[in-house]
């Protein structure tokens, strides 16, 4: 459960145990934690509260459908993680990209259907600043020059790696960013289409309450759908109607 501070979480978890105690359940406490999302250290800094008998614990993180979130609702956890979890599945199949025996097509498909899923698990939703980029492009060129292998330089005779431009000019599929800003203005136009009634929907349209903090403000995932509509030619365009 989330809550703005630990006297919000305090009432819901209240309510939580009076409507389970309605209907005859019981919540399990060591089951049931709660995370409080906030840019403030110490307000997300907290440990049990106790309500009763009964005591919850506060978490900084947890796994949801497969994706981590964090109490500051940093999305560079998570996309490290997913390069870590790509990491241990090119390694697991490094000799099949690496073997002679194996067509390069064939060996594109292992990246496209056994790697890149793993890696691009729930970036539609991804807050991408040109750090994380770097760190996907980094991997990919990993993978690419495994795929291709070394090559044969004229002038000193020597085998090198090849380059990233090199790299690049050889890969025809859409680099792994491409791929990215194609899933989240899939996402973004799915959401922009749903109902008012719609949690994601309201989560888009919704303008946050209270003043913004000082400091320079963090990249929000509607600035990426921006940069991304800007770099395809839609400039100065209200994109939620656009779509």
């Amino acid at each position: 459960m989330l809550g703005e501070n630990t006297q919000t979480v305090r009432e819901k978890t209240e309510i939580l145990l009076e409507a389970n105690k309605a209907i005859g359940l019981e919540v399990n406490p060591e089951k049931t934690k709660y995370m409080i999302m906030s840019r403030d250290e110490n307000i997300v800094r907290n440990g049990k509260i106790k309500i009763g008998d009964l005591s919850f614990e506060g978490m900084q993180k947890f796994k949801y459908l497969g994706a981590t979130v964090t109490n500051i609702n940093d999305t560079r956890e998570e996309i490290k993680r997913r390069i870590n979890m790509g990491n241990a599945c090119y390694y697991s199949v490094e000799k099949l990209l690496s073997s002679s025996l194996l067509s390069k097509n064939l060996k594109f498909r292992i990246y496209k259907t056994v790697i890149l899923p793993v890696v691009l698990y729930g970036c539609e939703t991804w807050t991408l600043t040109l750090r994380e980029e770097h760190r996907l492009w980094v991997f990919e060129n990993k993978v690419l020059r495994k795929i291709f292998g070394a090559k044969r330089d004229e002038d000193a005779g020597e085998w090198r790696k090849l380059h990233n431009t090199e790299l690049h000019a050889l890969y025809s599929s859409p680099e792994i960013i491409r791929n990215l800003k194609s899933r989240r203005l899939r996402w973004a136009g799915h959401v922009a289409r749903m109902g008012e009634s719609r949690n994601a929907y309201r989560v888009l349209v919704g303008r946050p309450e209270g003043k913004r903090p000082l400091g320079r403000p963090r990249r929000r995932w509607e600035d990426n759908i921006k940069m991304d509509l800007w770099e395809v030619g839609y400039d100065d365009r209200d994109w939620i109607n656009l779509a």
